[in-house]
């Protein structure tokens, strides 16, 4: 069955940076695209960055332009989320998601903490 293992979160200062991982099995990793998104208390979950499954391509919300950078290693069936120049609005649950066969898997998700 699809799992995804999220990993990488914890408490980081304001400017600080992170890296999260998703350790994916299941599937065919490498024919799949894969997202991470973000859901804050009281807020609804939002999308924060997807890779293509070639990694060829990569979309981010507005927000995280210029400070998160997704990624992928297929041989190891795993995608990163780098997040440099983190603020206290990116404090979140960060979820990584697959979409396959019209159905969309979730990880259980990794809190991420932006706090002096």
């Amino acid at each position: 069955q699809v799992q995804l293992v999220e990993s990488g979160g914890g408490l980081v200062q304001p400017g600080g940076s992170l890296r999260l991982s998703c350790a994916a099995s299941g599937f065919t990793f490498s024919n799949y695209a894969m997202s991470w998104y973000r859901q804050a208390p009281g807020k609804e979950r939002e999308l924060v960055a997807r890779i293509s499954s070639s990694a060829s391509s990569a979309n981010y919300a507005d927000s995280m332009k210029g400070r998160f950078t997704i990624s992928r290693d297929n041989a190891k069936n795993t995608v990163y989320l780098q997040m440099n120049s983190l603020k206290p609005e990116d404090t979140a649950v960060y979820y990584c998601s697959v979409r396959r066969q019209s159905y969309d898997y979730w990880g259980q998700g990794t809190q991420v903490t932006v706090s002096s």
